[in-house]
């Protein structure tokens, strides 16, 4: 008897759960929170959709501000030009190579200096830790690093997109943070007591452990890579090896969308004209900024979860 009386009761939070109503004096509070969620998501949103419905109207229908929320005179001609341009597929190639490799490199030197100014064994780990902290603040400036890269031959070579760039110490603080934090020390002994090392610990325990993290500073390094055109603008002049971002930048800046046949770097021929050039540039800033856009959606579930998650759940 005691126990089918039991079971009812045990099921009702559940059930009383479910019926939850939102009382009416909460309603105001509910419905501000909406507008309020609703406004920012519709202020971030707004400008990217813009952007997509401007690459595909008619340029007069956008500069006379008659193209608000739909399309007017739909022409996917500025898509056409971009996509037949070698520049685009040659700084597109330039940028992923740079953006992955770039990736790898910086999470397998951003991982294991994290994981090893984590341990509190490791006495240097301050000092180093300041050391650290103290490039944040301070550099030697444009014109130091110009001479110094020059030294180590890095100008005009694929590589200055990658080494200087291996390190990000904001994220290399992250990255401490997580380990110090979300590894306990009692299942750090009780790898040892199973004869686990250092190295196999943060291979075979702190890495599984650490997929939320991985995510996140991977995709803030990607991001970085996707986005860097200084770089290529000051130490590299062979255009073959320029990114995405730098043809980015000289359509945006010319006024005129590869006129001339691309200055003689490659392009299709001929100027397209002025009046298709804002379609043009609309369309680049899509196709550079796509691939971000798409990645996102499957890594958001680890920025939800955020990058201090512990490794025992209590």
């Amino acid at each position: 008897m005691s126990t089918t009386s039991t079971a009812p009761s045990a099921s009702r939070p559940a059930a009383n759960r479910r019926r939850t109503r939102i009382g009416s004096g909460d309603l105001p509070f509910v419905v501000t929170i909406v507008v309020i969620c609703g406004a920012v998501l519709f202020a971030t949103l707004y400008p990217i959709y813009f952007v997509m419905i401007a690459s595909i109207s008619d340029p007069t229908a956008v500069a006379t501000g008659n193209v608000v929320f739909f399309p007017r005179n739909i022409s996917f001609f500025g898509y056409q030009q971009i996509f037949e341009d070698s520049r685009i597929w040659t700084g597109y190639r330039n940028t992923l190579i740079y953006s992955v490799v770039g990736t790898l490199l910086n999470l397998v030197v951003t991982l294991p200096a994290a994981y090893a100014l984590s341990r509190r064994e490791f006495r240097p780990r301050r000092p180093l830790m300041l050391f650290f902290a103290f490039t944040m603040f301070f550099s030697g400036g444009l014109i130091p690093t110009y001479l110094l890269y020059r030294d180590l031959g890095l100008l005009d070579n694929w590589l200055v997109f990658i080494l200087p760039s291996a390190l990000n110490v904001y994220n290399l603080i992250i990255a401490r943070a997580f380990f110090e934090n979300s590894l306990p020390e009692e299942l750090f002994e009780a790898a040892m007591i199973d004869g686990v090392d250092y190295f196999r610990f943060f291979a075979t325990i702190a890495l599984p452990l650490s997929k939320a993290l991985i995510s996140v500073i991977g995709l803030y390094y990607l991001v970085q890579h996707w986005n860097d055109f200084f770089t290529g603008l000051i130490f590299v002049r062979d255009y073959d090896k320029q990114p995405l971002q730098i043809v980015l930048r000289d359509i945006l800046l010319s006024n005129q969308a590869f006129s001339g046949g691309a200055g003689g770097a490659g392009g299709s021929g001929g100027a397209y004209g002025q009046r298709y050039a804002d379609q043009i540039k609309y369309g680049v800033i899509i196709v550079s900024t796509l691939p971000v856009i798409i990645l996102y959606p499957f890594l958001q579930r680890y920025f939800e979860k955020g990058v201090l998650i512990g490794s025992v759940k209590g």
